[in-house]
């Protein structure tokens, strides 16, 4: 299983609508990525209530799984640009992205 880590910053000042993310972006991932085989997306939002304090080094982390690299290729290759695109509307974060393997400990 492949995973797709997308990590947005809590940086200081930093615009990020959750309500947008929420209603729109994660929808319109899941509509154009669960075809090409995208078999989950969660996410995880920070809950530390104090802005300032240090834990909250990502406001948000995404995950998205798919079965292998080649479905995962696909699927970005596909509509990859399109999502990108979208972020500039819910947040002025670039994310960091990482992928990999997932693996069981």
């Amino acid at each position: 299983m492949i995973s797709v880590l997308v990590l947005y910053a809590g940086e200081p000042g930093a615009r990020f609508d959750l309500e947008y993310y929420t209603s729109r972006h994660l929808p319109l991932v899941r509509r154009l990525l669960e075809p090409l085989g995208m078999r989950s997306l969660t996410y995880v939002k920070d809950s530390v209530p104090d802005t300032s304090a240090a834990s909250q080094l990502f406001r948000l982390v995404a995950e998205l799984r798919f079965d292998d690299r080649d479905a995962m290729n696909k699927a970005l290759e596909a509509h990859g640009a399109e999502t990108q695109a979208d972020i500039a509307n819910f947040t002025d974060v670039a994310p960091i992205i990482i992928i990999g393997e997932l693996m069981l400990a």
